[in-house]
């Protein structure tokens, strides 16, 4: 019942939030419970030991990449563009929202169990994307080349290659290794 119960991570609504037990098994129920739940091995979810995968996985931050930095293409160009450029067009708000979601790559690489000096790094790249845009309508223009959120990625993959050469990313996709 309780890997029923913490399936899929919490990543949609599978488990229920509360069980309804009757008195006289409620003592045994949540001893049986708890120790289930103790026992539930979080880890790579490419080990068989692993009971449940990680919450984070670099998957979500490519997307998250995607999303700020090449969502879009300007007509009758190859250039691509994406919401942290548009988010400039609105002043102080739209630089601010473009900033949270690069900070959330940040907290994924976090997650992710990289080292502080990268993330600091990672934020000081956040920082800089946030600064160039805040200058109104023109800061559009030095944020289409910055690209903060795509040099993060490039950041997370490059220590995902050497910390974690078990996986490796093609056309997005994290696949073992052999």
């Amino acid at each position: 019942l309780s890997e029923h119960k913490f399936r899929n991570a919490g990543q949609i609504c599978a488990a229920p939030t509360r069980f309804m037990v009757e008195k006289p098994a409620h003592e045994m129920f949540v001893q049986k419970f708890v120790a289930s739940a103790r026992a539930i091995k979080v880890g790579d979810g490419l080990d068989p030991a692993t009971t449940m995968g990680p919450l984070a996985h670099p998957r979500r931050i490519e997307a998250m990449e995607a999303l700020l930095e090449r969502a879009f293409v300007i007509p009758g160009t190859n250039r691509r563009f994406g919401l942290d450029v548009a988010l400039d067009l609105i002043p102080i708000v739209g630089d601010v929202v473009a900033a949270a979601m690069g900070a959330w790559i940040v907290w994924e690489a976090r997650n992710l169990g990289m080292p502080k000096w990268h993330l600091a790094r990672m934020g000081g790249n956040v920082g800089i994307d946030l600064l160039l845009g805040a200058i109104p309508w023109v800061g559009a223009i030095p944020d289409f080349f910055f690209r903060s959120n795509t040099r993060n990625l490039r950041i997370v993959r490059k220590w995902l290659d050497r910390h974690h050469p078990e996986t490796g990313t093609i056309e997005g996709q994290v696949l073992a290794r052999r």
